[in-house]
């Protein structure tokens, strides 16, 4: 089955587009590295009747949107392969150098690797 990292992050409104060019360039280090699929989502239909909204589960904060993202592999170890390399490409580093030149507060995302328990 394959393996997914997933992300959700709180990104200000005013910043998405910016966070769309710094997207688009990850998603190419991470294809070319070989991930599957490489998805970025902006929040559009966030006030749900039921269940906990995205916004609150992000804790975003007036002015904010959410981006939930996800990057398919074939498995955790393809995984840990890809985001090695992506760690160690020149490009990446260079836009992770300053974490204070993100659009969005990088200890608000929330991350972490998923099992594939229905692929249908």
């Amino acid at each position: 089955m394959p393996y997914v990292d997933g992300f959700l992050i709180p990104v200000p409104k005013n910043k998405v587009q910016v966070y769309r060019r710094i997207a688009a360039a990850a998603a190419k280090v991470w294809r070319k590295y070989g991930a599957l699929e490489y998805r970025e989502c902006v929040g559009d239909d966030l006030k749900t009747g039921m269940g906990t909204p995205f916004t609150r589960a992000a804790r975003a904060k007036p002015g904010e949107t959410v981006v939930f993202s996800w990057i398919v592999y074939k498995s955790r170890a393809h995984r840990d392969r890809v985001n090695a390399k992506v760690m160690k490409d020149p490009g990446m580093a260079e836009m992770m150098n300053d974490p204070k030149s993100m659009p969005f507060d990088v200890k608000r995302m929330c991350f972490g690797g998923f099992k594939v328990i229905v692929d249908a």
